[in-house]
Parts: structure tokens; C-alpha cells; sequence
């Protein structure tokens, strides 16, 4: 924000976990919202968790996985987002994931985005859910502006857990217009029944603004955001989608899937230099000065 600029028009609250396979595919619309949006627009990140600690483990690990593994291609059949050719293993928690997520966002907006963004790509490029302090180092090793050491620092703190517990708690109490919610397509965001609680489903964006509240969850087109939006501004703004270059859209965003390619910079093809990484759904796109994560079963880099 420049100095004596007004401050943000609206609130932006997304509900989210670094697991869920709508969550990524939702990421080209919410990265383009965002860059639309620009100042006008206070982003917030709420971790859901997806996976929670007092869960029973699976009786047979491996069946869960493919069970998971077949809901996330299932899921892409709608966003076309990249999925992993096999998923190792369901991650075993979203806490630790959504720790070092919440604990980066010391270190500022955009690093804390680019650490987020690596932990989506542990599970849904790599197949390797980033659940473990050695997973998690793996996961974001490289990214621009991080401290590494800090960040594993603050995530074992007890700081972290207390920042996600407010979020678990805040996902927990939904607005009631989303508790019975019916609507059309594949996922209309109706609110989840897990366990003695209800919670947002994911992901979900809550828009506060001069005009009120907003709320669109579920899988939903670009302009049902931007009327959301317009509805929080109480006023009808003009908001026509940013989109820039691949080559400036690398540079930005370090990595790109085959729809944001599409959707941020109406192109298909990939800038020159830009490393593919293949999935088992079309390539992901790498900024050149990526490192190549080949990431093993046990976590770490191979």
C-alpha cells in the first residue's frame, strides 16, 4: 500500500487446507481474483484443517491412499488441475502443513504464499504430503526470501499451534445460509458435518466490505467472485481481470499449472526457459531458478 493511499475496500477470508484437491484447483481463479483485486482487497488464509489430529488411523493405509488418490482425479475431471501419478501416502494430518503455512506468514505476504503454494505441490505434484518438520524443510528448500530456519523454528512453537487452533475454531462456525446450502454443480459448497461440528466446506471466501458480508463457497467461475465483491464494495466496480505475460506470470507466481497458464495469461504455451514437471495430468511449469524437488517417500529430497 502506498503511503497516503486509502486502505483496503474489502476483506478477503478464504477457507482452505494445504490437502484439498478443490482448494488446488481452485488456485488459477483465486490467483487472478487476487491480482485483480490488487490493494483494494485484504487477503486473509484460514486453515480448515482438512485431516485432523484425533482422527483414527487408517486400518489399511495404502486402500486409503488409492481411495484418496481416486477422489482427487475425480475432482480434476471439473478443474483440470495437475495431480500426482501416485499419491504415497493420505497426508497423515493437516496441522503440521498448516503450522508452517500460518508461521510463514511472518516473513511477509508473499513469501508466505510461496511457502503455501509448495506445500499444495508436496501432495498434488509430488505425491508426498509434507507432514513431517523433515517433509515440510523438503517442501519449501528454496523459496525466495524464506528463512528456513525460522520457519521450522516457528512452526514447533507454541505460537503456531495456537494461530491454527483460531482458525480451526473460526472454520467451525459458518454462516447459516452455507448449513443447509443446495445448489447446482459439482460442489456447491454446502457446510461439512465433522464430528460434533459443522465447518465451512472448502474452499470458501468470505467477502466484508462497506456493503456487507459475502459469502461463496465451493467451486465457483471468476465472476461470481467478482460480483461478490462488488456486493461486499456496496458499489459496482470496475474490475476487468489482470492478466500479463507467461514470462511475468512466471517470474511472479514460480510455478504454474496448465489452467493458470490459460486463465492468467490467455496462452497454452509455457515461457521460454520454463522447466515441466510431468504429472499424471498434464505438466506443471517451473520458474528456471526452481529447484527440482524429486522428493522420496520418507520426505525428503531424493
Amino acid at each position: 500500500m502506498t503511503a497516503g493511499a486509502p486502505g483496503p475496500l474489502v476483506t478477503v477470508t478464504e477457507f482452505t487446507d494445504p490437502a484439498c484437491p478443490w482448494a488446488w484447483g481452485s488456485q488459477p481463479v483465486f490467483r487472478l481474483l487476487g491480482r485483480t483485486l490488487g490493494e483494494r482487497a485484504r487477503w486473509r488464509t484460514v486453515f480448515a484443517i482438512l485431516f485432523d489430529e484425533d482422527e483414527d488411523p487408517a486400518p489399511d493405509p495404502d486402500a486409503e491412499a488409492r481411495w484418496y488418490e481416486g477422489f482427487i482425479r475425480e475432482v480434476t475431471v471439473h478443474t483440470r488441475a495437475p495431480y500426482a501419478r501416485r499419491l504415497n501416502w493420505l497426508t497423515r494430518s493437516s496441522w503440521p502443513a498448516s503450522r508452517a503455512a500460518k508461521a510463514a506468514e511472518a516473513q511477509g505476504p508473499e513469501v508466505a504464499r510461496r511457502v503455501l503454494r509448495r506445500l499444495r505441490e508436496s501432495t498434488f505434484a509430488h505425491g508426498v504430503p509434507a507432514d513431517t518438520p523433515d517433509g515440510i524443510r523438503a517442501a519449501v528448500q528454496g523459496v525466495p526470501g524464506l528463512d528456513e530456519d525460522r520457519l521450522l523454528r516457528e512452526l514447533a512453537a507454541p505460537e503456531s499451534r495456537d494461530a491454527v487452533r483460531a482458525d480451526w475454531a473460526e472454520a467451525r462456525r459458518p454462516l447459516p445460509e452455507v448449513l443447509d446450502l443446495q445448489g447446482p454443480g459439482p460442489h456447491p459448497g454446502r457446510a461439512k458435518e465433522t464430528g460434533d461440528h459443522c465447518r465451512y466446506a472448502l474452499p470458501t471466501l468470505l467477502f466484508d466490505g462497506p456493503g456487507g458480508r459475502v459469502c461463496v463457497p465451493g467451486w465457483r467461475p471468476l465472476e461470481t467472485y467478482l460480483d461478490a465483491v462488488r456486493t461486499a464494495a456496496g458499489e459496482r466496480l470496475a474490475l476487468d481481470p489482470v492478466q500479463e505475460p507467461p514470462a511475468v506470470a512466471l517470474e511472479r507466481w514460480r510455478s504454474l499449472t496448465g489452467p493458470e497458464l490459460a486463465l492468467l495469461c490467455g496462452e497454452s504455451t509455457p515461457p521460454p526457459g520454463a522447466v515441466r514437471v510431468e504429472t499424471g495430468h498434464g505438466p506443471l511449469w517451473l520458474h528456471p531458478d526452481e529447484p527440482l524437488r524429486a522428493l522420496v517417500p520418507g520426505g525428503g529430497p531424493q
